[in-house]
């Protein structure tokens, strides 16, 4: 998956509304805008980073041997 895709801009919203909303709505403390808006930017970094990980040897044909 490309990280400049459409598909991938849906699923990182999608992840960063859901976070928001959880930490919002259940959240009693004074400050629960700046730790929802928190939680859900950190929750759309972790889900780019890990996207990059996985797909950045997507095309490369060498594989490791371990044995």
């Amino acid at each position: 998956m490309n990280i400049k895709s459409t598909r991938y801009l849906i699923i990182a919203c999608i992840t960063f509304v859901v976070l928001f909303l959880m930490n919002y709505i259940g959240n009693s403390a004074d400050d629960k805008l700046e730790r929802a808006l928190m939680t859900a930017a950190a929750g759309v970094v972790g889900l780019t980073a890990g996207m990059w990980l996985v797909y950045r040897n997507r095309n490369d044909d060498t594989h490791q041997d371990f044995d």
